[in-house]
């Protein structure tokens, strides 16, 4: 199944927007397909405008309603079908940027 990776930023990005393009950056290399990163000037976060991230047409959503952990990334497609060898180490790839976000808020940078 071919996955369709977008994510809507704000320009510069900040924290979540960085953080969703890394998780799509991740699901790129997974799915062998191009991220595609759309700007906004529209906060709606997790709607159509910024931060967002749409896997297939469909704007994911954090089950805690503020930020999109890994879980919710995997949970989505588990929904959408995708689950199994196709999303092996997948896992691991998502927490690496969640992982760089956390160390620069640790350090004050947002």
């Amino acid at each position: 199944m071919t996955v369709k990776v977008q994510v809507i930023s704000q320009q510069p990005p900040g924290g979540r927007c960085n953080l969703y393009a890394g998780y799509a950056e991740a699901l790129a290399r997974q799915f062998g397909v191009e991220a595609e990163i759309v700007y906004s000037e529209t906060r709606n976060a997790h709607g159509e405008g910024f931060p967002s991230l749409w896997l297939n047409g469909v704007a994911l959503q954090p089950e805690d309603g503020l930020i999109l952990m890994p879980a919710d990334i995997t949970a989505a497609l588990d929904g959408m079908g995708i689950s199994g060898a196709q999303v092996q180490g997948l896992a691991e790839a998502l927490d690496a940027p969640l992982e760089r976000m956390m160390e620069q808020a640790g350090k004050g940078g947002g």
